[in-house]
């Protein structure tokens, strides 16, 4: 019942196609205030949770440990999953919790909310109507400049945490990457601490992917861009869309269409703002409500990140630190789409 934890619980109460029925903390007293606050249950631990028989869903949202572990035990007591992102700690946790989910035949979904965001969505509508034509190449930026005490917070714990940078705030852009270039088949990475004393976590990771057909995606996540930013850029062989900003200390979500002139020189453009930057975790509770329903996404909303789509960004992230270790590019250890990548 951290900040995400709670804003999953006040979503699940104020779009109430589900019941809470209660909540898990590993301080008590949060979770008696929680339960308090949410007027549901509060259980004595995660194992009574997820093994309880009136629960039919689990919002895993704890710290990187702790996720593999609980989504696999929820899923083996028949419950279905919403895990906040990363998909575990490595890829082999990321198959552990798809295989448990395939065993049970229960809908395992994970949280890339930046899928559902209202920018992404819009970014998503222009490419599929052909509005830059045949895709080319993306570059994309996400970062923050930490702060007072990060060292001491478990993402900066290598044991809890797993990775740094990319596998933090890097999953999101390789995400987002994947949902427009498809799969990935080999990647470039360079990991560098460089200002946080979080060895041999990273606090900067630069990667180059090369996907399908050719294309190729570029991405650097940031512990040290000292202004907060997101920037994503779609470039076609017609235009290209940026999406720039989440919302709040990110700035203004705001997409930037441009249309190639068949004179070249500057582009045609048009520009759409947006001021509902918490939408995206409604969205994305519906789409997940729906996956579990068998129903396919609304119309305008994004498909939840499945299973094998934790898996397939897990490949990626694997792929990347192998790569900063060996200094080549790497391929991944995983099958995709069945494509041997």
């Amino acid at each position: 019942m951290g900040l995400i934890g709670t804003r999953r619980a006040e979503i699940v109460r104020e779009e109430g196609r589900a019941e809470l029925i209660g909540v898990v903390d590993a301080s008590l007293e949060k979770a008696s205030s929680s339960s308090r606050e949410f007027g549901c249950r509060m259980f004595a631990d995660w194992n009574e949770a997820v093994g309880s028989q009136d629960v039919d869903a689990v919002i895993v949202a704890t710290s990187n440990e702790m996720l593999a572990m609980i989504t696999a035990a929820a899923l083996g007591s028949g419950k279905h999953v919403l895990c906040e992102k990363p998909a575990g700690r490595s890829l082999e946790e990321a198959h552990r919790m798809h295989e448990a989910a395939e065993r049970a035949n229960r809908t395992l979904a994970f949280g890339f909310n930046h899928r559902h965001t209202a920018g992404m969505l819009k970014a998503r509508e222009i490419v599929e109507d052909g509005g830059i034509g045949t895709l080319l190449w993306i570059r994309a930026r996400y970062g923050h400049g930490g702060r007072p005490g990060f060292e001491k917070e478990w993402r900066a714990d290598s044991r809890r945490a797993g990775g740094g940078e990319l596998l933090d705030q890097g999953v999101h852009l390789i995400d987002l990457t994947r949902q427009f270039l498809g799969p990935v088949e080999r990647a470039f990475g360079v990991t560098r601490t460089t200002a946080w004393s979080i060895a041999p976590l990273e606090d900067n990771a630069f990667c180059l992917l090369e996907h399908e057909r050719g294309r190729v995606s570029q991405l650097h996540a940031s512990m040290t861009q000292w202004k907060n930013l997101f920037s994503f850029e779609i470039c076609g062989d017609g235009g290209a869309v940026i999406v720039e900003g989440l919302g709040g200390s990110y700035g203004k979500e705001r997409v930037m269409w441009q249309r190639r002139r068949p004179e070249s020189g500057p582009p045609i453009e048009e520009s759409f703002e947006f001021e509902d930057s918490l939408g995206s975790w409604r969205r994305e509770w519906v789409a997940f409500l729906n996956a579990v329903a068998g129903r396919p996404p609304l119309p305008g909303y994004a498909p939840i990140a499945s299973g094998a789509d934790g898996v397939a960004v897990m490949a990626v992230v694997d792929a990347l630190y192998r790569s900063s270790r060996s200094g080549s590019p790497e391929g991944l250890r995983h099958v995709e789409a069945g494509v041997a990548t």
